[in-house]
C-alpha cells in the first residue's frame, strides 16, 4: 500500500457487495481493491460498490494497479492532481449568476460577497437540515433498495414504508431479506427516521 494521503474521492466512504453479502465498508480505493481481488478470485457476483452518502452504485474501473485506480477516481470527481504548495483548503470556484441588485447587497456584506454566500448557504442548512437529512435517507435507501432488492418480497411494501417515514412497517417488510442487504438498506434509511 502506497504512503500517499487519500484524496477525496479516494476516501469517500462506500460499501462493496458480492451478490447479497457485504464485503467490506470504508474509503471507496479500499472498496475498490477489494472488489478487484474478489473478481480476480472469481466471486459469483455481481460485485457493486455503494456511495454509503447516496447509495447509488459507483461504477469503477478496476484496470490496473492501487495508484492507477485512484488516479482515475480522482480525475472522475474533477479533483486537480495533487502538487506542491499550501495545504488544499477545500475551497472550490464556481460562477454564480445574480442580478445587480443582488451583487450589490453581497458587496455590503461583512467579509463580501463569498463570505456572505457560505453564510447563507449555511444558515440555510441549519433551518433544514432534519427534513433534508431525512429527505436524503429516503432516497439513499431507496436507491440501494432498487439495485439490490427490487425483485425480492416485499420491495414495494418496504418502500411505501420508507417513504411515508414508517419505520415499523418498514421493518417488518425487509425482515425477510439477506442479512446484509437488509442491515445496509436500513443503515442508510436511519436518518428519515428523524
Amino acid at each position: 500500500m502506497e504512503n500517499r494521503p487519500l484524496s477525496d474521492a479516494d476516501a469517500r466512504p462506500a460499501t462493496a457487495f458480492d451478490g447479497e453479502r457485504r464485503m467490506l465498508s470504508g474509503p471507496l480505493v479500499d472498496v475498490a481493491m477489494a472488489l478487484k481481488a474478489a473478481e480476480a478470485a472469481g466471486a459469483e457476483g455481481p460485485l457493486l460498490a455503494f456511495d454509503d452518502a447516496t447509495g447509488a452504485v459507483i461504477d469503477l474501473d478496476l484496470r490496473g494497479s492501487r495508484v492507477d485506480i485512484a488516479a482515475r477516481l480522482a480525475a472522475r470527481a474533477g479533483e486537480p492532481p495533487r502538487g506542491r504548495g499550501r495545504p488544499k483548503l477545500g475551497v472550490a470556484a464556481r460562477e454564480v449568476t445574480l442580478l445587480p441588485r443582488h451583487w450589490e447587497w453581497l458587496a455590503a456584506q461583512p467579509g463580501g460577497a463569498s463570505a456572505a454566500l457560505r453564510r447563507l448557504v449555511d444558515e440555510a442548512r441549519r433551518a433544514g437540515g432534519a427534513k433534508e437529512r431525512a429527505r436524503l435517507g429516503q432516497e439513499a435507501a431507496y436507491r440501494f433498495m432498487t439495485a439490490m432488492a427490487g425483485d425480492l418480497p416485499g420491495f414495494e411494501e418496504a418502500t411505501r414504508a420508507l417513504f411515508a417515514r414508517d419505520r415499523a412497517r418498514f421493518e417488518r417488510h425487509v425482515a425477510a431479506w439477506p442479512p446484509d442487504v437488509r442491515a445496509y438498506a436500513a443503515t442508510l434509511a436511519e436518518p428519515a427516521w428523524g
